[in-house]
Parts: structure tokens; C-alpha cells; sequence
């Protein structure tokens, strides 16, 4: 070979960079490839039919669908009912009721189960395993226990307490709180899992430090881990919030929203005008204010939440 041969650089094979690139591009579509129908999927069958619901409570509709639009005047007639009313003011009775129940009794659950006993796994099963069953089996065992004559009327007047009487399933007045027993009973342990989650995050070097300054555990929880939870009460009021406005099978088995109104609520009050008294529109709209109402309660606390978060950088 000669000495010009031999001075001349070599050429590097370009099979390595196509594949790369290959790599590179695969890597950047593959993600979205997969996640395409479960967004598409979304668009459809959440967003579209929350738009198609609205579009429907502009209408004449009643028993079937029609598309023509004809301005407010469903929802003149659903402000204008006083069922409507009844309804959202049992919302007011059942939500703060059943959220501040499974906030706090969820709270004291989790820090109980926050010392590491030895039964923890079991007690955490037993509190998550209301959440595994379905609210209408939920609300069946609930109207027979709370059920006059049989239940808890039964067990005690089996004690000898032959006078004791448990009615609240036919008070008007006190029908409403017997669903939010049920319902609290139902989701007390998932709030619990979420706080048992959120105490589990905080550093154990914490209570050391606070310990070795003479602070008691109560103390340590109220002034420096409670404080530091904010995200996840924020969580926890969120998903507790949603399910009360959406509530409706619980209902149905409790108390099927009686005696009368007394109990219903507003997903109750749209079943019932849209699929049995055949008034579509009326119902839609009234599915619009529902959705009205988490959107009134979702942003409040989302802004709430970025707020305290630029506050603490």
C-alpha cells in the first residue's frame, strides 16, 4: 500500500445513524400511539356526551331527543320546580355532613393505624372493604339495619330495651342523615388509605427531631404533620366532593329519595325527569347544574391549592 493510500482518513460506515434515528422516532411516537384511543375514546364518550347533553338541555326534548334549539326554557322550568329545590338543598344536608365524617374519622383511622401496630394489615382491610362493595348492596344492608322492627330495632329490644325505637327511615326530617351514615360508612376507609398514604411520606427524622425538643405525639401531628398535609386533604375533599354530587344508587336502595322528597338529590331528580316522567330536556339541564356544581366546588380548591404551593417556594 502506498504512503498516499495509507494518509487518506477512512470512512466510517452510516449504518449506525438510520437506526438511531429509527430509535429516536420510535421512542418519541410509540407513547402516543398507545395512548391515542384510550383520548380518543375520551373526547367521544366524556366530552362529546357532556356536550351533547348541553346542547339537549337547549331543546324541546321529552321523551326522545330533538335537536332544534329553543333557548332556556328547560332550565326556567327546572328553576322553577320545587323539587329541584328540595333536591339541592338535601345535597347541602348530605355532602358537608359525609365529607367532614370521613375527613375526620378517616384522619383519626390513619394516624391510629400511622403507629405500626401488629393487626395493621387486617384493620386496613377491614376499613378499605365497604369501598369493594357496590352501593346498592351497601344500601340494602343499610335500610335493613336501619329498617323499624328489624336491625338495630331488633338487637336492642332483644337487650330488653323493649321501648327503643329507631325511625329515621320515615322521618322526613332525619331520612337524609340515614344516607349519609350509609355513605360514610362506605367511603370513611378509602379517606383513611389516602391520609394513612400521605402520613407514610412524612420523614420519620420529623418526629425524632420534635420528640428530642419535649413535643408530645398529639402535638407533633397537630403543629407539623396534619399542617404539611395540605396536598392531600386537598385530594381526599376532591374525590369526597365528587362522589356526594353524583350519589344516586345509594340512594335508590336506601330510601328511593323518600319519604316523599325528603332524601332525594339532584342525580335523583335527573333520572327521575328524564327517563320517567319523559322530559329529557328538564333532566339535561339539570345534569348541566350538576356539572355546574363540581366545576364551583373544583376550582375554588384547585386554586386554593396552587396558591398555598407558590407560597411555600
Amino acid at each position: 500500500m502506498s504512503s498516499v493510500e495509507s494518509a487518506r482518513p477512512r470512512r466510517e460506515p452510516r449504518i449506525a445513524a438510520p437506526r438511531a434515528k429509527a430509535a429516536f422516532n420510535a421512542d418519541a411516537w410509540l407513547p402516543k400511539l398507545v395512548l391515542a384511543p384510550s383520548i380518543a375514546a375520551s373526547l367521544v364518550f366524556v366530552y362529546g356526551f357532556i356536550g351533547l347533553t348541553a346542547w339537549i338541555s337547549f331543546t324541546n326534548s321529552r321523551l326522545m331527543p330533538r335537536y332544534a334549539l329553543a333557548g332556556v326554557g328547560r332550565y326556567r322550568e327546572l328553576f322553577a320546580n320545587d323539587v329541584w329545590w328540595t333536591s339541592a338543598a338535601n345535597l347541602g344536608w348530605f355532602g358537608i355532613p359525609f365529607i367532614g365524617l370521613c375527613m375526620g374519622v378517616g384522619l383519626l383511622l390513619a394516624i391510629l393505624l400511622d403507629q405500626k401496630i401488629r393487626i395493621e394489615g387486617g384493620l386496613r382491610a377491614i376499613y378499605l372493604y365497604p369501598m369493594a362493595l357496590s352501593s346498592i348492596v351497601a344500601g340494602t344492608a343499610w335500610q335493613w339495619i336501619l329498617q323499624p322492627g328489624a336491625g338495630i330495632d331488633k338487637v336492642m329490644h332483644d337487650l330488653g330495651f323493649a321501648s327503643f325505637s329507631f325511625g329515621w327511615l320515615g322521618d322526613p326530617d332525619k331520612a337524609i342523615f340515614c344516607v349519609v351514615m350509609a355513605a360514610a360508612w362506605q367511603s370513611t376507609g378509602f379517606a383513611a388509605a389516602l391520609f394513612l398514604a400521605g402520613l407514610r411520606g412524612v420523614d420519620a427524622e420529623i418526629f425524632k427531631a420534635a420528640q428530642v425538643d419535649g413535643a408530645t405525639l398529639p402535638v407533633i401531628y397537630r403543629k407539623i404533620v396534619i399542617p404539611g398535609m395540605r396536598p392531600v386533604f386537598f385530594s381526599v375533599m376532591l374525590i369526597l366532593a365528587h362522589i356526594t354530587i353524583k350519589t344516586f344508587d345509594l340512594v335508590v336502595a336506601l330510601t328511593a329519595g323518600g319519604p316523599g322528597t325528603s332524601s332525594s338529590l339532584p342525580a335523583i331528580f335527573m333520572y327521575t325527569f328524564s327517563f320517567n316522567r319523559g322530559q329529557l330536556g328538564v333532566g339535561a339541564a339539570a345534569s348541566m347544574m350538576m356539572l355546574a356544581t363540581i366545576v364551583a366546588v373544583l376550582i375554588p380548591l384547585m386554586y386554593l391549592e396552587s396558591r398555598s404551593a407558590r407560597d411555600a417556594r
